[in-house]
């Protein structure tokens, strides 16, 4: 399947003097079958090493990590040649070797002419909680680093074979033209079919054989038990705990009209003091996303955060709703359908695709419970972003904070049209996607 980090790849590998790259994010995203698809299309070879699972090549790194002595190993180990530039080398699972971390410094330093790549789905986590690797073990300013996400909207258009409809939903985008009425309707279907599907490639890849609803959900019903699983990993059993009690309660968390995150709701007495390091290590493990309450509008916006107010979101809102047990004819009719927690659907939805563009996720809220779900930065200007579920609007909160802090435009996402009027872009649900850290917007 098509992915947008592909040409991230191929500009990573054209860069003259490139690092060593490591590929994170969350287990079933896609890392590996992304690189090893790298690799065959745009190398003469490559080679994969599961470091979880090759205990030769782990064994072989604890007594040396001269990248000469690892090449002519590799070379023997695989029976194939590793050429500088021709070939591709996968770590895959590099969090389990921490030696293979500290080889990718002399790579880098040494012999920079051959193109490493790993892969990890809990590096984050081991390299800041227990067992992690020594400080100097980590090749900080070694490497180059990319992220990759569940499939976003338009990625999973491609998957279903609507790359005409992807592109011009971005040329109504660019052009705040509405688009044909039929054409609309059939966007915000394939939304709501997404709602159910999520954005983790097996899934995507099930409702393309399938068209199943039902595989779909044992699929995302595997991929939770995994991340519960790999909730043990590298912790003390009493943060397991706090880890999986901070995850199970994001569903009540969202349904709460103020989604604020409150501690209580995962632990009776919770608070910061016992929870933090659980909820440090889910972002950490790329299973959720954190968004930050900002207290005013000035730039910059980072410098206004207010670290005890928090908002969490499930990096897949595919996954959010089998959590939470959805019912999927509900979520088919999400743009219509009268339910408060679809409105937490919508907003996971729109995080989750702001966070895979590389977008920082901050709200704002004043003293009168009006709220605005995110805020962006873009150069000298501060855009604010609402978001509705389906075709009823109201913009008092965005209006207000729009005329507070001066703001040139404000976004609107809901199901209605593409349109601008009176300084709001009208952004239907299916083109967040469009909004992209392009420039100065972080």
């Amino acid at each position: 399947m098509k992915r947008k980090l592909t040409q991230k790849l191929i500009d990573w590998k054209n860069r003259p003097n490139h690092k060593p790259l490591i590929l994170q994010g969350a287990r079933q995203v896609g890392k590996t079958y992304i690189l090893e698809e790298f690799g065959r299309n745009h190398y003469k070879n490559y080679i994969k090493v599961s470091l979880d699972l090759v205990t030769d090549v782990t064994n072989f790194l604890k007594d040396n990590i001269n990248p000469i002595e690892i090449i002519a190993y590799l070379e023997s180990l695989y029976n194939q040649r590793i050429l500088p530039h021709e070939t591709l080398v996968i770590l895959d699972e590099i969090q389990d070797c921490k030696r293979a971390l500290l080889a990718l410094k002399y790579f880098k330093e040494d012999y920079p002419q051959y193109d490493i790549v790993a892969a990890g789905s809990l590096l984050g986590v081991a390299v800041n909680q227990g067992n992690k690797p020594d400080e100097d073990d980590y090749p900080v300013g070694m490497v180059d680093e990319l992220n990759l996400f569940p499939m976003d909207f338009e990625e999973f258009l491609w998957a279903t074979g609507n790359d005409i409809l992807s592109q011009e939903i971005r040329s109504h985008y660019e052009a705040n033209e509405a688009m044909p009425a039929s054409v609309h309707s059939l966007a915000l279907d394939l939304y709501q079919k997404y709602l159910v599907v999520g954005g983790m490639p097996e899934s995507v890849q099930k409702w393309v054989d399938t068209h199943s609803y039902l595989e779909c959900r044992t699929v995302q019903q595997s991929i939770l038990v995994g991340y519960n699983a790999d909730m043990a990993k590298y912790v003390k059993p009493a943060t397991t705990m706090k880890i999986r009690a901070c995850f199970n309660s994001i569903p009540a968390q969202l349904a709460k009209e103020n989604r604020k995150f409150q501690y209580k709701l995962a632990m009776k007495g919770g608070t910061a003091k016992i929870f933090g390091e659980a909820i440090e290590w889910l972002i950490l493990a790329g299973t959720v996303h954190k968004c930050k309450l900002i207290t005013h509008g000035f730039i910059p916006i980072s410098a206004h955060e207010d670290d005890s107010d928090f908002k969490i979101y499930m990096s897949d809102v595919g996954l959010l709703n089998t959590k939470t047990q959805m019912p999927v004819q509900m979520l088919l009719n999400a743009i219509e359908t009268d339910n408060t927690f679809l409105g937490s659907v919508a907003e996971n939805y729109v995080g989750q695709a702001l966070a895979a563009n590389g977008i920082t996720l901050r709200y704002w809220k004043n003293d009168n419970t009006q709220e605005v779900e995110f805020i962006l930065q873009d150069g000298m200007n501060v855009i604010p972003v609402e978001v509705k579920k389906g075709k009823k609007v109201d913009a008092i909160s965005l209006n207000n904070f729009k005329k507070t802090y001066n703001c040139p435009y404000a976004y609107r996402i809901s199901g209605k049209n593409f349109g601008f009027a009176n300084g709001i872009k009208a952004v239907p649900l299916y083109a967040v996607f469009c909004i992209e850290a392009n420039g100065d917007l972080e």
